[in-house]
């Protein structure tokens, strides 16, 4: 199954902090894990900001990510496109273009976050 990861499940795999509901879908093998290139954006926004949950290096991150087979899936117009269309559940820009993102792909969005689990369809909520 392809899957796109939200940033804060990114940043947990990168330190080995996966919560169990998480790993078991990050480690199968069975998985194509995809990250958005709203995520790397996010992490340099936040980290730029000072904020101590985004000390990563976004350089390293990246390259990491495709070094371990990670598929990238940019930012389209459809995505954006998308977001408009979306019910004011969730405030968070980058939040709700990861959304729209797995929306325009057809594929679920893995997350710990209980606000971006409130939308409907491909939602896979783990929690933290």
């Amino acid at each position: 199954m392809r899957i796109l990861l939200d940033t804060h499940i990114l940043l947990w795999a990168a330190a080995d902090k996966l919560p169990p509901g998480a790993a078991k879908y990050v480690e199968d093998n069975a998985n194509t894990l995809l990250f958005s290139s709203a995520s790397i954006w996010e992490i340099v926004k936040k980290r730029g900001l000072g904020r101590t949950d985004f000390v990563i290096d976004p350089a390293s991150l990246y390259s990491g990510l495709l070094s371990a087979g990670y598929q990238e899936l940019p930012i389209t117009g459809k995505q954006t496109l998308l977001v408009a269309g979306l019910p004011p559940l969730h405030k968070d820009p980058f939040d709700r273009i990861l959304l729209a993102g797995a929306m325009a792909e057809g594929i679920p969005i893995l997350t710990a976050d209980e606000e971006l689990a409130r939308y409907p369809g491909s939602v896979i909520y783990v929690g933290a």
